[in-house]
């Protein structure tokens, strides 16, 4: 006897998680005044796209494919915002002396680059992605923000390979 759960319900239950997680960035952002970093913005937006993937998956409602399909581009959206948190990650752990110097900011990034040379220097990271503003339980946001990505994509796949009678 497992979880009694439908595809429909799995995907919702991770679009209910990523606007839980959204809604703790901005209450982090504006009522603990930790301000995001370009990485932390990437992570946030990787958050949103695996939203989005799920909560499409779940008004689709798709047969045993189709659900494949959806959680295909659920997990491909889980990789790549894990990917920056772990690039954020070795960022912090690097001594202070190797850490990348500070660069402009994202919205002026944004403004006077093309958009795949802005995501390029935004990827090499800044000081201020380096920078430790808080922790939880004794690890920083992007170790929490990796462990978030992990547990949908191993939700994701267990949801679509299981065995339904």
């Amino acid at each position: 006897m497992g979880l009694n759960i439908s595809n429909r319900q799995g995907f919702l239950l991770v679009a209910a998680a990523c606007a839980g997680a959204i809604g703790f960035a901005l209450f982090a952002q504006y009522q603990l005044g930790e301000e995001p970093c370009p990485l932390c913005i990437l992570q946030r937006i990787g958050v949103m796209a695996v939203g989005v993937c799920a909560l499409l998956a779940a008004l689709h409602n798709p047969g045993r494919a189709g659900a494949r399909v959806w959680a295909g581009l659920v997990t491909l959206s889980a990789l790549a915002g894990g990917g920056v948190s772990l690039r954020q990650l070795w960022l912090q752990s690097l001594p202070a002396d190797q850490v990348p110097q500070c660069g402009p900011g994202l919205e002026f990034l944004m403004e006077s680059f093309p958009l795949w040379e802005v995501l390029s220097k935004v990827l090499k990271g800044s000081g201020e992605c380096a920078a430790i503003q808080g922790r939880f339980l004794g690890m920083t946001m992007p170790f929490w923000v990796a462990v978030f990505f992990a547990g949908v994509i191993v939700w994701t796949l267990w949801l679509v390979s299981r065995r339904r009678g």
